[in-house]
């Protein structure tokens, strides 16, 4: 535990070159007491850190000195090599720098950590594009991608239904999602969202944009797609489900919140063990599709013309068996 610990501390000397022993202890989770020894130990050991005295002082290594990568573990080594997996990275034209990287990170690897790449591509592959999408990346990615790493302002052109519109975007971030690229970007006050496929031209501007220091990426994206999901469920059927139907509902409806919502607003099972409760749904039509998928393990209560629309399907069903009893 207090190896790993120092190694944990000489990186972060590496990575940050001057840090307080306050700032140590907050990033290791130990007393700044442990901190002293743990530097004690490290100059015990060869290490050339040293403190820096007054206000803006702190420890820092000496001379640039850097460690090669022995502390490493064979589980850490398998995993960064996870990063260079071929895919995204390639799409935005940075197949190039993951391969230089790689091979920078495996001259510093210790010999019997070398084999890390082999082992993980091996065992590992990731396969981003849905079923039935292109694997192609979208023209305009590579170029989009660009701006991002540099925080060029960007004028693309964006098909829209039918027409094409013009919008000067400062692009945040590319994020991929079931095989499909987006851009976040910022229009005036307002972060909005772009297929990237969708784009038909970008023109980069030599004029960069300041980014907010405290802006999360990914708690965007996930805060968005859960008010998009949770902005198609716009109305509500009343089932009655067997212990079967409800169990199966989870597998049958599209978005996680309707199951979940339905699951707290069932009521106690009746004598035969079923329960009521009420499921948000995209439509009507949406939900007739989606239930038949339970046959007999489910009873819709309200509204009444999907009651009727499974009574007829009931009844088809019915129909079809009853004839080859015939």
């Amino acid at each position: 535990m207090r190896a790993s610990r120092l190694i944990s501390l000489l990186l972060l000397l590496q990575a940050r070159e001057v840090m307080t022993a306050a700032e140590l202890a907050r990033e290791l989770e130990v007393s700044e007491r442990t901190v002293y020894r743990d530097v004690v130990a490290l100059s015990a050991a060869g290490v050339p850190v040293y403190a820096d005295r007054g206000r803006a002082g702190g420890y820092r290594l000496l001379g640039g000195y850097r460690t090669r990568l022995t502390g490493m573990t064979r589980d850490e080594a398998e995993a960064l090599f996870l990063a260079g997996l071929p895919g995204p990275a390639g799409d935005m034209g940075l197949a190039d720098a993951v391969a230089a990287a790689e091979l920078k990170l495996l001259a510093a690897l210790p010999p019997s950590l070398r084999d890390a790449p082999v082992r993980t591509g091996q065992r590992f592959h990731l396969d981003v594009p849905g079923w039935y999408h292109q694997s192609a990346p979208p023209p305009w990615l590579a170029e989009l991608a660009g701006a991002v790493w540099q925080d060029r302002t960007v004028t693309l052109r964006y098909r829209r239904g039918d027409r094409e519109v013009t919008r000067r975007v400062d692009p945040y971030g590319l994020v991929l999602k079931s095989g499909i690229w987006y851009l976040v970007g910022r229009i005036g006050e307002d972060l909005r969202t772009y297929r990237v496929d969708r784009v038909t031209t970008v023109e980069q501007h030599e004029e960069t944009f300041d980014r907010e220091s405290g802006f999360d990426l990914a708690g965007y994206w996930q805060e968005q797609a859960e008010a998009f999901l949770r902005g198609m469920l716009q109305a509500k059927v009343t089932l009655r489900l067997s212990p079967v139907g409800l169990r199966r509902l989870k597998h049958l409806t599209d978005i996680p919140f309707g199951y979940a919502e339905a699951v707290a607003a069932a009521g106690e099972p009746d004598g035969q063990g079923w329960v009521t409760t009420q499921l948000p749904v995209e439509s009507v039509d949406v939900a007739y599709t989606q239930l038949l998928g339970l046959g007999p393990d489910v009873e819709v209560l309200d509204p009444p013309e999907l009651r009727t629309r499974m009574t007829e399907a009931a009844a088809r069903i019915a129909a079809l068996y009853l004839d080859d009893q015939r």
